[in-house]
């Protein structure tokens, strides 16, 4: 009975250890992940490098069999600059781009996939007029007719 104890207590013990070390290395990826953001976008470079940098460093030191999304990647991103406002305080600017409206995403996406169904609606008609006129140009004759012909 006494060796459940303990195996339980060394089990308890490591797994607590276990989840505090995975919780510090998210932590750590995050905040240098914001670290290589803020820093890229404030160098001058636009926003699709920075992200992708940020966002490479960050899946790499996550690991595991779970892969962080863009989502969650941003998500942390804007959790450590709020978190740390004095140190990322010239980053705060850059924040709109990791989450952009997605109303507007949305609405610039129906549009055009309403022009592209219109753009192919138009080339059905054309298509189908085309056709009409060469069954028409069948019908009649190739000889040309001279109306001053006597």
């Amino acid at each position: 009975m006494k060796i459940n104890k303990k195996r339980k207590l060394l089990f308890l013990t490591f797994a607590t250890f276990a989840s505090f070390e995975l919780l510090t290395l998210k932590a750590y990826a995050s905040s240098f992940g914001a670290e290589i953001f803020c820093t890229m976008r404030d160098g001058g470079n636009d926003h699709e490098s920075s992200w992708e940098a940020a966002y490479t460093y960050i899946k790499k030191q996550k690991g595991g069999l779970f892969k962080v999304s863009p989502r969650q990647a941003a998500s942390q991103i804007v959790e450590t600059v709020v978190r740390e406002r004095q140190k990322f305080s010239y980053c705060v600017e850059y924040l709109d781009n990791l989450h952009p409206n997605r109303k507007l995403e949305r609405d610039i996406k129906k549009e055009k996939e309403k022009s592209l169904n219109q753009a192919k609606k138009q080339e059905l008609k054309r298509k189908r007029l085309e056709r009409e006129l060469e069954e028409t140009n069948e019908q009649y004759s190739e000889e040309s007719f001279d109306r001053y012909s006597y």
